[in-house]
């Protein structure tokens, strides 16, 4: 699917899920709350200390992955169980922000995102608990892709990139 069908799964999606590589050399995915600034430039605000933040600063590669709809159905013409859903995944370097007006614009970003309705909190809480939160900065190192499946009225899987 194409790159906007794949920003639209990630702005859609309720979260994305980070797969980092722990010290030890294990895999690790967790679901972040998260915001685009751009094509290529995701956020997400965690502790100042954990597994994940560990993980970045040993190995900054990562993986980000979100599914926008999922939906268990019958195959309409030959019955199979499958699922209908809507995916996009994205492969970048994380890192630490330093910076703390584009930590605040970030948690903006966040923010925004997620509780629209009730940004008037929005410079006390910065002003509560920015000395106590990180915020990492993901840049892809090319496009998001975007994968679905899905069928239309007539029961026919809508493929490579069929949008109607």
């Amino acid at each position: 699917m194409p790159e906007d069908f794949a920003l639209e799964v990630m702005d859609k999606a309720p979260f994305a899920t980070l797969s980092v590589v722990r010290t030890d050399g294990s895999a690790y995915g967790l679901p972040i709350s998260h915001a685009r600034i751009d094509n290529r430039t995701f956020y997400f605000h965690c502790a100042l200390e954990g597994e994940k933040i560990d993980a970045i600063r040993q190995n900054p590669q990562v993986c980000l992955s979100a599914v926008s709809k999922c939906k268990p159905t019958v195959g309409p013409k030959d019955g199979s169980f499958t699922l209908e859903y809507k995916s996009a995944i994205g492969f970048g370097m994380a890192e630490l922000v330093e910076n703390e007006s584009e930590q605040i614009e970030a948690l903006r970003a966040i923010c925004m995102r997620y509780l629209p309705n009730h940004m008037d909190a929005f410079d006390t809480s910065i002003a509560r608990s920015l000395s106590r939160t990180v915020v990492v900065r993901i840049r892809l190192n090319g496009p998001l892709t975007g994968k679905r499946k899905q069928y239309d009225a007539n029961g026919d899987e809508m493929k490579y990139g069929r949008m109607e």
